[in-house]
This record gives C-alpha cells, structure tokens and sequence, in this order.
C-alpha cells in the first residue's frame, strides 16, 4: 500500500465531512487508507462517518486521548509506505497526493514534507514552512522582529519568510495539519510523543526525523486549503497556555539545561505576553461602543442639564445638586446601556431597529421609575425627555459613522444586503439558492454563474465585479478543488468572502481569516442561538427562576416533585439548565445537527394537546423549535407543561 492518510477529529463534524469528500476523491488513482480516529466527539461525527464513508477506518475513542496519542493510534497499524497526519479542517486538491507521493519517491532522502497551505480566504499560512524554535528565533517572534523584518535571514527564521512559497525548500518543521512521512523514517525515529497533548508535536518529530538522517522539504506545487480556527480557538487564552507549554516540553527534552532554562523564561515571558494581550484585546473590543455611547450621552445630559438649570430653574432659585451629576445622569446612562444591550443594540451586524427598540425601553424604565419617586427627588422630568432626544439622535449616528468608515462588523443590516454569486451547475445552484433563502430572509442578490463539465472560471471575475458580489458559493459537487483554490489565490478577489457548499450537506463551509474561526451556514437551525435569541432566553429562564421562587409557597401543592422544582430553579439560575428546550429522549445521535442549548426540564412535546409523536415526528419537533424560536413558545409550554417543572 502506498498511503495511509489519518485524521483525528473532535467535534467538527461539518468540516470533516467535506474534508473525507475530498480526500475520496484525490486517492482515486493511488493505493490508499483512510483513518478518522474520534476523541469522543458529541456532535454526530461518529455517526456522520458510519453512515457516509463506510470505506474509512473509524477508530472512536470513548475519551479524549489527545491529538498525539489518536494519531499513533492508527499509525501504529498503518500499511502504507508513507503516512499523512492531516487535519479535519482541510481540503485538498484532487492531484495533491499524486504529487506529494510521486516527489517523495523521486527524494528518496526526505523523511518528511509539507505542503502549500492557504486560508479559507486564499491566503497563504506561513507555518506550511517553520524552522525549530531555538531561543534566539523565539525571541524574534516573541518581540515581533519576525515581523518587522521578513525578509531578513536572522530575524525571520521562524516562518521562513525570506524563502519564496513559491519555490520548494528544504525546511526544519512540519505543520501538523497536513504531515507527510516515510513509513521507514517513523520505524527509525519513533511516532509522535504523547506527552504533548495538543500543539508542538510536529516540532518535536519533525526535529527527530532530521535527527534521524533524513530531510524535511517544503513542496509549493500542491495545495490544501486549512480553515485554521474550528478546531484549535486560536485567539483563546487556553490556545496560549497549551502552545507554549509545549514549547516548553521540546525545549527540555531537545536542548541543553542552559538553553532549555532560556528558553522557559522565553516561554514563562511569552505566555504572560500574549495572555495579556489576549484579555486586553478582548476586553477593549467588548466594552469599547458601550464606553464611546456612555460618555457621549453622559456628556449631552451634561450639557442639558446645564443649560436647563441655567435658564429655568435659576431663575426659580432652584440648582441641581452635585449629586444629580454623580449618580442620577450615569445611572440614567446605565439603564440605556442595558437596555440596549438586551435588545441586541451591540450585535453585530448592527440593526438600527434593535437600537431603537433598547432606548424606548431605556427612556420608557426611567419615565416609570421618575414617576415613583418622591416629589423631593424628582429632579427634572425635562432633562429626562431631552435626554432621550439626544441618545435617539447620537447613538445612531456614532453607528452612521463607523458604517461610514466601514469598521468591521459595524455594516447596518448586513445580512439582509449580502450579494451572493452561487458557482456550479443548475441542480446544486437550485438547491444552494433555496438554503440561502432559508437562512437569509431577504438575501440582497443571489446571482448564478453556470459551469459546464469542464469547470470554466475564466468568466467569473467579470461576474463579480459587475454584480458587486461580497460572498462567493462554490458547489464541490460541480466545482474540482483545484479551480476553488485557483480561484481564492488570485489577489485581485482579496474583497471577495468565499464558502463551499459540500455535496449533498445542508450547510456552507469557509473561513474569512487565519485568526477566525471557519465560518459555518447550517442553514434554518441557527435562530435559537441568535445572539438576541440567546439573550431572550437566558432572561426569560432567570425571570421565570426568580418568580417561581417568589410564589414557591404557593405553587409547590401543585407540583409532581416539588423538590425537583427547588433543584431546577438552582439549575436554571447557574446556567445548568433552561426550562424549554429539546426532547430528550431521543437517541443521542439525532439531535447532532441541532444548535447546542442547555439540558431543559420541558421540551415542545409538553405543548402538545394530544399523544407523544413517534421519534421521527419528535426530531421534527426539535428542528422546529430550533428554528423559529420564540418566547410566546416557551411560556405556551411552561403554561401547559406547569405541573412538571420539577422533572429531573
């Protein structure tokens, strides 16, 4: 056998699907097996490889043994003469393993090799071609000298990046998403060392193979797109404290205990770093509108206030009190905040209608609460209703502006002026407008470019351009990987999104940038997991907690557990539970595809006038609760399902 390919997987069922579709497809003419080994994945991926790729070896590990040890799993009765470790967020071309295996059988030095690596949006990632990380290249990229000089054989050694990806290299590191190997290297050097859980082990047997007599190469003629992002969250604070742990295990088993005591202060500094700018960054973008809208409005009922006071109530001999301005204004700003914040003011895409919605709420909360003070603290009712003309008009045109400037995610009502160009035969394109329609209520263009059998893109810039399009649909049914590939790599589509809608799958794959996750349409299930929806939801299970509390005196005779009803309040208050969601007795298998939700003590079966559905009619009931959620539902259930609150 010529090829063993392996893929560890762990709750990313989408991409592997099309990842496996694939790689069926680009080991046509070669010898090949195919390994998926499951981490105890609970999202249907087990199931999914069961059901459409019986031909693969499944290996489905009841824990999650770590990325190292799944791969010897298999590699240890791997057949083939070279073994591929590759990632399940990828696609490959259809000729990318006849050109890796037939370079590897003209080089018979190399022990191992990788390969031109690009983005969900075409753009190439420079760890396709690494060098060991020594204490004095973690350094350059620790202090961004990498960055400042790329092209600089001393500082930019760690990516490479003074060699042309355009040409094949002999290089030192692998990336681990797509690791080509001689079977007789890994006989020699040994498989990959466990004690890395996650990230560094390619390092690690990379810098053995070499150890071993052989060559690592860099081959820039085949290529795979890599999402980068569903499996590894690399803008997360785990993502930083596992890399460099494992940076720090290869620094103590490779190098010398000087070198290896350098490098962990490296390392102990670099997690400190990035740890802090992780939080930092992710804290400014979080609170940095809801800060820029609560000193502008702070400000304008500053100066109201001001002018009020300056031109009726002096002459009145009346002033407002110091604190007036330090706690009645900001507490004003706060309740617009909040307001805002639950009515989906600070999602993005931003929608000027969930703007509008927040501040009535705001305004109306501090007209009530005006009305129920004492006349000895009412202050003035005037600057309450200029106030609210002036947070009407300022925080949508803070909006206006940064649409304006086009800052990221702050374009109005995005989703509804998407311009889409679906690319493949009739049939697919059919079916793909039909789920765009489904996801997208009123999609603003949904064009077609027809192919043929022979794929012909030539046309396609012109399509683009013409009709404005922001997001491009391949269908992979009609359109071979290579062309999709040529296709993102061309700089002059750089402004162009691009997603892939796999065979025969009711979702869209892609991945605008190296630092997102890969962005995934599951179409007509997503509503329950609307940032608004998810809100809603969590408000309405506490409301509900805190009143069942209120009046639990009075409601527990009427109960079938009535301390199941005090555990499930607890529940529900920490997050553990919600009081409507799923059926769940249902085997686990068929919920895969639904938007994951708390366990929940009533489901829509509870609603029900008459008898329980068969298990087909109760999926249904979850796929419909799942996309068209509402509270008018929940509280249909609550109503009828009452007598059951305290089911475990």
């Amino acid at each position: 056998m010529k090829l063993s390919i392996v893929i560890v997987n762990y709750n990313v069922q989408h991409f592997l699907e099309q990842c496996l579709q694939s790689v069926l497809v680009a080991i046509k003419n070669i010898d090949a097996e195919v390994f998926v080994v499951d981490n105890n994945s609970v999202d249907g991926s087990v199931t999914m490889v069961e059901t459409k790729f019986p031909t693969v070896n499944l290996i489905a590990n009841k824990d999650n043994v770590g990325f190292s040890k799944a791969n010897n799993q298999a590699m240890e009765i791997a057949k083939g003469e070279y073994v591929l470790l590759l990632n399940p967020d990828t696609l490959v071309e259809e000729d990318t393993f006849e050109k890796v295996v037939a370079f590897m059988d003209g080089h018979p030095e190399a022990g191992g090799l990788g390969i031109n690596m690009v983005d969900g949006k075409g753009n190439f990632l420079p760890e396709s071609k690494r060098s060991l990380p020594t204490p004095e290249v973690a350094f350059y990229k620790i202090f961004g000298l990498s960055w400042l000089f790329p092209k600089s054989q001393r500082f930019g050694k760690y990516h490479l990046t003074y060699l042309s990806k355009d040409e094949t290299h002999e290089i030192e590191v692998l990336s681990g998403a797509f690791m080509l190997m001689r079977k007789e290297a890994l006989d020699k050097v040994g498989l990959l060392d466990e004690d890395y859980f996650m990230y560094g082990e390619d390092i690690d047997l990379s810098y053995r193979i070499i150890q071993g007599g052989y060559k690592n190469y860099y081959y820039h003629e085949a290529r795979i797109i890599h999402y980068k992002g569903e499996s590894t969250k690399k803008g997360s604070l785990n993502y930083v404290f596992v890399f460099y742990n494992a940076m720090a295990i290869f620094a103590r088993k490779h190098f010398s205990k000087e070198r290896a005591q350098l490098f962990s202060l490296l390392i102990n500094f670099a997690i400190l770093l990035r740890a802090s700018i992780s939080l930092i960054n992710r804290f400014v973008k979080r609170i940095s509108l809801p800060i820029l809208d609560g000193v502008l409005i702070y400000a304008g009922l500053f100066l109201i206030s001001n002018y009020w006071e300056m031109t009726v109530r002096a002459s009145e001999g009346l002033h407002y009190p110091k604190e007036f301005f330090l706690f009645v204004l900001p507490f004003y700003v706060l309740i617009w905040l909040v307001s805002m914040q639950f009515s989906g003011g600070y999602d993005k895409p931003i929608k000027l209608s969930n703007i509008i919605r927040g501040l009535i709420a705001g305004s109306a909360i501090i007209l009530m609460g005006y009305g129920l003070l004492g006349e000895e603290i009412r202050f003035s009712r005037a600057v309450i209703l200029l106030g609210s003309i002036w947070v009407f008009a300022i925080v949508p045109a803070v909006r206006l502006v940064l649409h304006f400037f086009k800052r990221d995610g702050y374009n109005l009502n995005s989703e509804k002026t998407k311009r889409f160009l679906v690319v493949g035969k009739s049939e697919e394109i059919e079916r793909v407008e039909s789920l765009l329609k489904d996801t997208f209520s009123t999609p603003g263009f949904v064009g077609h470019y027809m192919v043929d059998d022979a794929a012909d893109l030539s046309r396609l810039d012109d399509f683009i351009r013409i009709n404005k399009v922001g997001e491009v649909i391949f269908c992979a049914k009609d359109v071979p990987a290579q062309k999709i590939i040529d296709c993102m790599t061309q700089t002059k589509f750089q402004e162009v999104d691009f997603k892939i809608a796999p065979n025969e799958s009711m979702f869209l794959i892609g991945s605008n940038s190296i630092n997102t996750a890969g962005d995934l349409y599951a179409f007509g299930i997503n509503a329950i997991t609307k940032p608004t929806n998810k809100r809603v939801k969590r408000l309405l299970d506490v409301l509900l907690a805190l009143i069942f509390t209120a009046v639990l005196p009075l409601i527990i005779w009427f109960m079938k557990s009535p301390l199941g009803l005090f555990r499930n309040i607890i529940y529900v208050i920490i997050g553990k539970r919600t009081w409507v969601g799923y059926v769940r007795d249902l085997n686990a298998h068929q919920n895969f595809n639904l938007p994951k939700i708390p366990d929940s003590v009533l489901n829509p079966k509870d609603g029900l006038e008459a008898g329980t559905p068969d298990e087909e009619g109760l999926l249904r009931l979850n796929m419909m609760y799942a996309k068209d959620y509402r509270v008018s539902n929940d509280l249909n259930v609550i109503i009828k399902g009452f007598r059951n609150l305290g089911r475990n």
